[in-house]
């Protein structure tokens, strides 16, 4: 049977950093990358072997070039995307130390390419033949109207062709503004209705959906809520991760996953964070990755939680990890020199 062909819709950021932990009042100087969930996600995936993709628009110009050329150095193929516009989105990122957090601050993101792509510019049907598996994301969700259009009409055109959509909430408040979750559940709900995975949390239940839970344990809250959430929007999988930031600064992770009806967990890891911008989208690229395989739900989970610790251990948002490296990080609390 052939590989099938994944690919994400969503924004090609720039990432501009400042140096060590310094901050941007500080710093002389500033390292730049390329990111995005949606790069993030299919860059793990291609390194997982899949066929992976990104639909998206960038300017044609040379911050554009840059922003592919590092698409192909990641794996991700970059024939489903268009060119168009004037501007990348950047992000400035000041890294945390000890008790003070990490720090992003976005800059002309309206006025990307990606969000101000028109009407014409994706030919859903096209598209939709080459898409085996659509993944989508609550941030560009909360961009403008013109953005969510076209999430909408993909997923439909790709949910007609018999393909799969995987959905990702990613709910950032400074996004949606004052209201927002208001603003975003009818948008949210939309998607859910198309998706059939899912990433989410009890929380997006109660915040987004505005679903109540008499539990005082969030444990208790997430059985009772997401179950309630598959059955509503008819979704097939729903995965997230519980995280606990401990008082010495480590971080533990125990992530989970909901199917036909019963709950999977990980182990709980503790570790210390390098970096942890881009770990959600490897614990995503780890469920598509075990759904794909057809792994056992306590497999994919336990593959995903992994790939999501290891993701804190490496510089850039983007997973570095292949699914050797992970599956071994499942076997081995602590590692020493790799010979």
């Amino acid at each position: 049977m052939a590989a099938k062909r994944i690919a994400a819709f969503g924004e090609v950021m720039m990432r501009l950093q400042t140096p060590g932990y310094e901050l941007l009042a500080q710093a002389g100087s500033l390292a730049y990358s390329f990111s995005g969930t949606g790069v993030n996600v299919m860059s793990a995936l291609s390194r997982f072997g899949h066929p992976a993709s990104l639909v998206t628009r960038l300017p044609d110009n040379p911050l554009g070039d840059a922003a592919m050329a590092n698409l192909r150095k990641l794996g991700v193929a970059t024939d489903l995307l268009q060119r168009g516009g004037r501007y990348i989105g950047m992000y400035f990122l000041e890294n945390g130390f000890g008790s003070r957090a990490s720090r992003v601050t976005y800059t002309n993101r309206q006025e990307s390419s990606f969000n101000t792509a028109p009407a014409e510019a994706y030919n859903y049907e096209e598209l939709a033949k080459a898409i085996d598996v659509l993944h989508l994301c609550g941030i560009a969700l909360a961009m403008n109207d013109g953005v969510r259009l076209h999430m909408r009409k993909l997923a439909e055109a790709v949910k007609q062709h018999g393909g799969l959509i995987v959905f990702d909430c990613n709910y950032r408040p400074a996004l949606w503004g004052e209201g927002g979750y208001s603003a975003a559940k009818p948008h949210y709900e939309r998607m859910l209705q198309l998706a059939d995975t899912v990433m989410m949390n009890e929380r997006d239940a109660v915040h987004i959906l505005g679903m109540s839970t008499s539990a005082a344990v969030r444990g208790e809250q997430l059985k009772e809520l997401i179950p309630a959430v598959a059955s509503q929007y008819g979704i097939t999988v729903i995965a997230g991760t519980h995280r606990t930031v401990n008082a010495d600064h480590t971080h533990s992770l125990r992530g989970f996953l909901y199917k036909e009806q019963k709950f999977s967990f990980s182990p709980e890891r503790t570790f210390r964070v390098y970096d942890r911008i881009g770990a959600g989208d490897a614990y995503t690229s780890g469920i598509i990755h075990g759904e794909l395989q057809g792994f056992a739900p306590e497999q994919t989970v336990g593959f995903a939680a992994a790939a999501a610790v290891l993701a804190h251990t490496t510089a850039g948002d983007t997973p570095m990890s292949s699914e050797r490296d992970i599956s071994r990080a499942m076997e081995d609390d602590a590692a020493d020199i790799e010979r």
